[in-house]
């Protein structure tokens, strides 16, 4: 059971509940308002972009703190386009070049490419000097159009040191022509949308199209000054001289870092006056410059293995790329326990009020609530029992897979029997079915967790199964989510379920999935189906809780999203690894040799791989085309 009911309370925060995850907190549940107001707000919560600029941390998985109340539009932009930037991190590319082995030629088209995308950005910056109407600001504009063009010999450095020699004149490819005409487009007023500024334009039109400028380069300043950052944690002197250190070390120093802070603040100083239109028109150049950056590497040729994306070596006819992940907490912002709870509490008829001779005896809300409340306690400390008793045994340095399915034994036989204590209360019983299902519709999924699944889906490239195993009491509430999005049908659903009468819930459940016992069993039975065809699996599961621990073990690839302490605590008394899931591709990139080794990808390895998003996930299994 393992996940917590929210218990409702009117004065105080609701108390941790049966099937909620102990190591989260949430968001608390008003039984006075409307179950589609709160859901609702719930989105609101979530979409905010509550992230601060922060590096992916590549020694450990990204923990982004809370934005400060006052920010920049630069940061806040860089923000909300964390997918555009996280996929540039897991490109080809970047991977390649982190890990020490991308191909010279490669390299080299590289920097011949970004000579012609130098030019057009000392270009633009020269433009944006001569609008800007601040003597301060076009001070600053010059001092990095000359930060540019000490990147240009930078270059020229390069070739030196690596001694090949670049063509006299290279042509720009097309992702490189796209980028530098809207750039230069941008600089000269022509930006989609807005009437450009004739030849008697007032200063603040000029100001205006200062800001729109920078707003086009920013993106670039900060992805490379990240990148930068990035690639600096994989510069270990006992493995000799990175390949590629010059290029790490420019783009990692305090010149650059300072210089892309400068482009930033720059842009809040010219953009200080503009309208929320205008302001509106930024971001969607900023957008426009990060997919195009995006572009540039996908665009560079790269003829040699890679370990991203996992399914670029898939081949339909002779794989099978069996996706499985967890529901709650793994998929949604919020617990599906806590729908089932409010929508029971806000249904539930008062104490006075006479219930039809017809439907199901139900439980006043008052009672409900206090019931509620009384399994809520009981099972958090009996669940808190259960892992500290797991931890007891001596901890291990050595992964033991046996240990630790022995204690979640343990942990299955209490999931069970909270389970049962449920079911008597009575607090289910009486649920309407289209009550659930248009909660489920209204369900908040995580950021670009929908995205990912939906590409997943239509690749047809792809031979792929997807199936969500979930603790759930309630598939019904899964299957509206995921129905909701569109074009998610194919998506197999292993939950419980409701038993109904005349629509109305009796309170039981048909069980299937109430523990990690029954949900690694339900993943080994559907990759033993799926193996009758003969076909090469390669299994990936997602997670985010201590029921998912077998499940993430035994597949191929277990990626474990979010921060649960409980999960890292039990997972690392038996053994397991927890690995960043960046440093993690980059030293299997190393292992690649010319001749091509495999990546390895194989179950029961005791590592399992970190991410903070579904961006990461998307990037590494299906990569940026998608």
């Amino acid at each position: 059971m393992q996940k917590l009911l929210y218990l409702v309370q009117t004065v105080s925060p609701p108390s941790l509940s049966l099937l909620a995850k102990p190591s989260f907190s949430y968001p608390h549940l008003f039984p006075s308002s409307a179950l589609a107001s709160r859901l609702r707000s719930y989105k609101s919560a979530s979409t905010t972009g509550g992230f601060s600029r922060a590096p992916m941390a590549s020694s450990a998985t990204p923990k982004l703190p809370a934005p400060p109340i006052e920010e920049g539009i630069g940061r806040r932009f860089w923000i909300k386009f964390r997918k555009e930037w996280t996929h540039a991190l897991y490109t080809p590319f970047v991977v390649s070049m982190a890990a020490g082995n991308l191909n010279l030629d490669t390299f080299r088209n590289y920097i011949a490419q970004d000579v012609h995308f130098l030019r057009a950005f000392a270009k633009a910056y020269e433009m944006a000097e001569e609008c800007a109407d601040d003597d301060d600001a076009k001070v600053g504009i010059y001092e990095l159009r000359k930060n540019v063009l000490q990147e240009l010999k930078m270059h020229d450095s390069f070739v030196q040191e690596w001694g090949f020699d670049l063509p006299k004149e290279s042509t720009p490819n097309a992702a490189t022509v796209k980028y530098t005409d809207f750039l230069l487009a941008t600089a000269s007023g022509k930006v989609e949308g807005v009437k450009a500024p004739g030849k008697l334009a007032t200063p603040f039109e000029k100001t205006k199209l200062a800001a729109y400028t920078l707003g086009a380069m920013t993106p670039c300043m900060r992805l490379y000054a990240f990148l930068g950052k990035e690639l600096q944690a994989f510069l270990d002197p006992s493995e000799g001289i990175h390949p590629y250190q010059k290029w790490i070390d420019n783009y990692s120093s305090d010149v650059f870092q300072a210089a892309a802070l400068q482009t930033e603040d720059l842009l809040d100083k010219l953009s200080v006056s503009l309208t929320g239109e205008e302001l509106d028109v930024i971001e969607k150049l900023y957008h426009q410059a990060m997919k195009l950056e995006l572009q540039f590497f996908l665009a560079q040729p790269l003829a040699q293995k890679c370990v991203v994306p996992l399914s670029k070596e898939h081949n339909p006819a002779e794989h099978c790329l069996m996706l499985f992940s967890d529901f709650d907490l793994t998929c949604t912002v919020l617990d599906s326990s806590a729908i089932l709870a409010e929508i029971a509490i806000i249904t539930a008829p008062k104490s006075d009020q006479n219930q039809p001779g017809n439907q199901l005896v139900r439980m006043s809300s008052v009672g409900l609530r206090s019931t509620w409340e009384e399994l809520s306690k009981q099972y958090t400390e009996e669940y808190e029992q259960c892992i500290e008793s797991a931890l007891q045994s001596d901890k291990g340095e050595i992964f033991n897979y046996e240990g630790l399915r022995g204690a979640l034994e343990h942990l299955s036989d209490f999931e069970k029997k909270a389970n049962l204590r449920v079911i008597d209360s009575g607090v289910l019983k009486g649920l309407n079915s289209e009550d659930i299902k248009r909660a489920g519709e209204r369900l908040i999924l995580q950021d670009g967790c929908t995205n990912f699944f939906l590409n997943a889906v239509k690749n047809e490239n792809l031979n792929t199964n997807i199936h969500v195993l979930s603790y759930c009491w309630c598939g019904d509430l899964i299957r509206s989510a995921f129905a909701s999005a569109g074009g998610l049908d194919p998506v197999n659903i292993h939950a419980n379920e409701f038993i109904y009468e005349d629509s109305l819930s009796t309170g039981e459940i048909i069980k299937k999935v109430e523990s990690p016992i029954d949900k690694v069993q339900a993943f080994t039975n559907i990759k033993q189906s799926c193996c009758n065809d003969q076909k090469k699996i390669l299994t990936v599961y997602i997670g985010d809780s201590v029921g998912d621990l077998l499940c993430l073990l035994e597949a191929d690839v277990g990626i474990v999203i979010g921060s649960s302490t409980s999960l890292r605590r039990v997972g690392s008394h038996f053994g397991v690894s927890f690995v960043p899931l960046f440093p993690g591709l980059i030293e299997k990139q190393k292992q690649f040799t010319e001749e091509g080794s495999s990546s390895g990808w194989k179950g029961l390895s005791g590592i399992l791989y970190t991410v903070s998003s579904w961006a990461e996930i998307h990037a590494f299994i299906l990569g940026s085309h998608s």
